[in-house]
């Protein structure tokens, strides 16, 4: 059996840092939370996603279909019509991401009293 490197975020050369990098990115913590409801046409997913463009959710897309995380299904009809969802693996992220959101709006409060405090330093 092929024997793997140990892989550490911590080291430069590790090429586990993409993916962190990748799912530490907030368009695709939001597109992966939006997805996690099943699936979803672009339109339908951009309007879940506030605030995102086309081009970064098209670009967004593309890398976690590339990464393995979102699977694309093109339907030959006319209009074309084209569906997301998340793969086995892109599931894997449901609970990490769900904890991450829920800490970010149950903390915001303070972290908002914590940026005033700061900011008043000067």
């Amino acid at each position: 059996m092929p024997q793997h490197p140990a892989f550490n975020v911590l080291t430069a050369s590790c090429p586990s840092r993409t993916s962190l990098a990748r799912i530490a990115n907030k368009w695709t913590a939001m597109v992966v939370s939006a997805l996690d409801g099943g699936r979803l046409r672009f339109s339908d997913l951009r309007s879940a996603v506030d605030g995102i463009s086309g081009k970064v959710l098209t670009e967004t897309l593309r890398e976690l279909e590339r990464d393995g995380l979102v699977s694309r299904t093109a339907y030959a009809e006319v209009p074309p019509r084209v569906e997301y969802e998340l793969t086995p693996l892109g599931r894997t992220l449901r609970t990490p991401l769900q904890a991450l959101n829920r800490w970010a709006e149950e903390h915001i409060e303070q972290v908002l009293a914590a940026r005033d405090v700061y900011d008043a330093r000067d």
